[in-house]
């Protein structure tokens, strides 16, 4: 394996977070900000990248950073590195409420393709890069779902799922159509494409976006209900717009109570 072997573990229900147990000189690397605690005597360092170009010069390093610009990642990423004489643990936390997926690369014919912020962590040696869409489709219309990110290796990955998350394995031939912000990640063996939803009243009235993603079997299909562009949306959208405080949200008035007690500004 050119990846480290790592075990682990997943706490928790609706905001989970997963310990990984390294062994001396095993490291993991992770997204910056997703650290939660570790053990004395793990080695954290920042790098460019994944990690994986680390030992063909500059060149190599600014594009493995290239990558993950690419996709609105930060260009860090950061490695924590076992130096102690016998094992010690590192735990990474989810971003919001979910759930982890651990992904086996072995299993899964050494790639899978994800989300650009589902990444969580994974192995040392598993690589982080850009998934480029080869259909027009995809690029124009593909939205959150246009560029995705592949890991590939033989170690273990963990993405995250916003909400609850549902596993789907699609026969060959069979096709899913998924909201693309819904989508986690794929196998590789999966077809994804764009479609249009069509119909002017769906278009115009209907509220869930002009395109959906078609997946298509065989592979497996990790699917989250709760993506973090539609959480962020619903909190934009409930909160006071100028900054003022909400008062009448959950009253009988509503919004005219804020009018009645004075705290609307004209």
């Amino acid at each position: 394996m050119t990846a480290h072997e790592i075990d682990y573990r997943i706490f928790g229900e609706e905001m989970q977070y997963v310990e990984i147990e390294l062994d001396p000189q095993e490291a993991v690397v992770a997204e910056a900000g997703t650290f939660m605690m570790m053990e004395n005597g793990i080695q954290m360092e920042t790098i460019f990248g994944d990690g994986g170009n680390q030992n063909e010069g500059i060149m190599g390093k600014l594009f493995s950073a290239g990558k993950r610009l690419l996709t609105g990642e930060s260009l860090f990423m950061t490695v924590f590195l076992n130096q102690y004489k016998d094992k010690r643990k590192v735990s990474f936390a989810s971003p919001y409420p979910g759930k982890i997926i651990p992904i086996d690369l072995t299993e899964v014919g050494g790639r899978f393709i994800c989300q650009k912020d589902a990444f969580l962590c994974a192995a040392k040696g598993v690589t982080v890069g850009i998934e480029f869409s080869k259909k027009l489709g995809r690029g124009l219309f593909g939205g959150e779902g246009f560029i995705m990110q592949k890991l590939e290796g033989d170690g273990m990955a963990f993405v995250h799922a916003g909400g609850t998350l549902a596993r789907k394995e699609l026969a060959a031939g069979e096709v899913l159509k998924v909201d693309t912000g819904c989508i986690v990640g794929f196998t590789k063996e999966v077809d994804y494409d764009i479609e249009f939803i069509g119909g002017i009243k769906n278009t115009v009235f209907g509220g869930e976006g002009l395109f959906y993603a078609t997946l298509r079997g065989p592979g497996v299909v990790f699917i989250q209900s709760l993506p973090f562009s539609r959480l962020a949306g619903r909190i934009y959208a409930a909160a006071p717009q100028g900054g003022g405080q909400q008062r009448g949200e959950g009253s009988i008035l509503g919004g005219l109570g804020n009018l009645l007690d004075g705290d609307n500004r004209f």
